[in-house]
C-alpha cells in the first residue's frame, strides 16, 4: 500500500521465496568490499552517483541492490564481476516479487512500477516514498493492533525498497502536497523529526520532484477527507489511488479521475510555492 499496509497483509514475496536471503548477502559483501577499498559510505555513494542512505541501507539488508545500482558498484569497489555477475538474479527476483503482491495491492504496485506521473496529497503523515527508516518503523511501531518485531522489519523494508523509484531514469514527474500539521508532529522524537525534515529538504531539492506545503491557516480547503494519490502509468490514462482506515481503492472511472485532479489543482494554488515550502521546512528544521 502506497502510505500504511494492511493488517493482513501476508509476507513479503521476497521473504517467503528466499530471495531476502540473496540481497542480504549482496549487502555484506558490499559492505567488506568497500571497507577493504577504505571509502565510507557517502564516498561510495558519491562515486556510485547513489545516497549514502541508500548505501548504508542495502548494506544492512533493508534495501533490495537494483542491478544497475550493483553493476556501478562493481565498477567501482574494482569487484572483478563478483557483484555483477548478480544482477541477472536480482532482476529475475525482482519480476517473481512484482507479480506475486496480494491481490489487494497488486494493481497499485504495478501502475506506481510504471508510472510516468505521479501526484501525492497527504494529510495525515508524511508519504511512504518520503520517509526516513526511522520515520517509517516509528509509524509501524505505534500502530494498534501492536505488530510483531518481524513484521515491523518486513514493512520498513518494504516501504524503503519502494524509494528506489527516485532513481530510475527517465524519473517520473513528482509532486507532493503536504499538510502543514504533517510536518508538525514529532514522529519517533525530536531527533528522528529532525532527520525527516532534513529527508523532505533532500527530496524537494531534487529536479524531478516538487513539494509544496498547505499551511493551517488557509481559510478555504477543498479536500479535507482523505489522502489521496494521482498516477499516470506510461502510455495510459491517468488514475487515482486513495486510502482510508485500511482500505486501498484504485480509481480508472474518468469521471471520478477527473473530480481528484481538480481537488488536487486547487489544493497546489493554495499552498506554499516550492520554494516558499523548502524555506518553511528549513525553518522548522531549525526550530527542532
Amino acid at each position: 500500500m502506497a502510505n500504511a499496509e494492511r493488517e493482513e497483509r501476508p509476507e513479503r514475496p521476497a521473504e517467503s521465496d528466499g530471495t531476502a536471503h540473496l540481497f542480504r548477502a549482496l549487502g555484506k559483501q558490499i559492505k567488506v568490499l568497500r571497507e577493504h577499498a577504505g571509502l565510507s559510505q557517502r564516498e561510495l555513494g558519491l562515486a556510485a552517483h547513489c545516497g549514502e542512505d541508500l548505501v548504508s541501507a542495502v548494506e544492512r539488508g533493508v534495501r533490495t541492490p537494483q542491478p544497475d545500482f550493483l553493476e556501478r558498484v562493481d565498477q567501482v569497489l574494482d569487484a572483478g564481476g563478483v557483484l555483477s555477475a548478480a544482477a541477472d538474479e536480482v532482476r529475475e527476483a525482482l519480476a517473481r516479487s512484482r507479480t506475486r503482491h496480494p491481490d489487494w495491492f497488486r494493481d497499485y504496485a504495478r501502475v506506481e512500477a510504471e508510472a510516468v506521473a505521479l501526484h501525492d496529497y497527504s494529510n495525515q503523515a508524511v508519504p511512504g516514498l518520503l520517509q526516513t527508516e526511522e520515520y517509517a518503523r516509528a509509524l509501524f511501531t505505534q500502530r494498534r493492533p501492536l505488530l510483531d518485531e518481524e513484521t515491523i522489519e518486513r514493512r520498513v523494508a518494504d516501504r524503503l525498497d519502494r524509494q528506489q523509484i527516485f532513481e530510475r531514469w527517465p524519473s517520473p514527474t513528482m509532486t507532493y502536497v503536504l499538510e502543514e500539521v504533517v510536518l508538525q508532529r514529532p514522529i519517533g522524537g525530536p531527533a528522528s523529526h529532525a532527520r525527516q525534515l532534513q529527508r523532505l529538504l533532500h527530496v524537494g531539492r531534487m529536479r524531478t520532484v516538487t513539494l509544496q506545503v498547505m499551511p493551517t491557516q488557509r481559510e478555504e480547503h477543498p479536500s479535507l477527507d482523505a489522502t489521496f494519490i494521482l498516477l499516470t502509468p506510461k502510455g495510459r490514462q491517468q488514475v487515482a489511488y486513495t486510502e482510508a482506515y485500511g482500505h486501498a481503492r484504485l480509481i480508472t472511472d474518468p469521471e471520478e479521475v477527473r473530480v481528484f485532479s481538480e481537488r488536487y489543482g486547487i489544493i497546489r494554488s493554495q499552498a506554499l510555492t516550492p520554494r516558499e515550502s523548502l524555506t518553511l521546512v528549513e525553518k522548522m528544521l531549525g526550530e527542532v
